[in-house]
C-alpha cells in the first residue's frame, strides 16, 4: 500500500497489473484501441494528449484533491504521465542504441511517494510535462521505418518492439486523462 495522501488521507493500493493485453484488445476502460492508428500517430497523439494535461491542470478545481480512494488526484496523474514520457524516451533511447536492452526497473509508486507529486506546483508540472511529451513525441517522429522492428524488454520479460512500445506507451496517458476526466477515448 502506498502511503496515505497529505490532503485527502486517502491511501492508494498499487496497480501491479500487467497491461500489455492493451497491445491485443481496446481497453474496455477508457475505450482506447492501440492498434487503430498507423504507428506514425504516436507522436501527434502524445502532443494531444499533453495539451488536454494542461487544459486539466489550469482548470477550475483544485488538482490535489483526490476524488476516489483509489485513484490519484490529477497533479499526481498528471506527475506521473511526465515521468513516464522521461523514462519511455530513456527506454527507447536504449532500444535504438542498444541490441535488445533489457530496462531498468522503475517503481511508479514509490516514485510518487519519494517525489510527493501531491505537493508539486501544477504549472510547473504543467510546462514539463508538456517539455517531456515534446522531447518523446519528437523521438517517435524521427524514427526511420527500419528502426521500428528494434527489441527490448522489460525484466519481467516482457518483449517489445519499438512499434509495440510506443502503442503500449501512449495508452498510459491517454488511460490516465480517462481517470481523471471520464472522458473515453475518440
Amino acid at each position: 500500500m502506498i502511503e496515505p495522501d497529505n490532503l485527502t488521507g486517502m491511501t492508494i493500493v498499487p496497480d501491479a497489473k500487467d497491461w500489455t493485453w492493451v497491445l491485443q484488445r481496446p481497453c474496455p476502460e477508457c475505450g482506447f484501441n492501440t492498434q487503430s492508428f498507423p504507428r506514425q500517430h504516436v507522436a501527434a497523439l502524445l502532443l494531444a494528449n499533453a495539451q488536454a494535461w494542461r487544459d486539466v491542470l489550469a482548470g477550475p478545481s483544485d488538482v490535489r484533491l483526490r476524488s476516489r480512494p483509489d485513484a490519484w488526484s490529477p497533479l499526481e496523474y498528471a506527475c506521473h504521465v511526465r515521468d513516464v514520457c522521461r523514462l519511455y524516451a530513456h527506454r527507447l533511447e536504449l532500444m535504438l542504441t542498444r541490441d535488445d536492452p533489457t530496462f531498468p526497473n522503475w517503481d511508479q509508486d514509490a516514485t510518487a511517494i519519494a517525489d510527493r507529486y501531491g505537493e508539486q506546483d501544477p504549472a510547473t508540472v504543467s510546462d514539463e510535462l508538456t517539455v517531456a511529451a515534446k522531447q518523446l513525441a519528437a523521438a517517435f517522429a524521427a524514427l526511420p521505418d527500419e528502426s521500428w522492428q528494434r527489441t527490448g524488454s522489460r525484466s519481467d520479460g516482457a518483449t517489445f518492439t519499438v512499434e509495440s512500445f510506443a502503442r503500449y506507451f501512449i495508452h498510459d496517458p491517454i488511460h490516465h486523462l480517462y481517470d481523471v476526466t471520464m472522458r473515453r477515448a475518440a
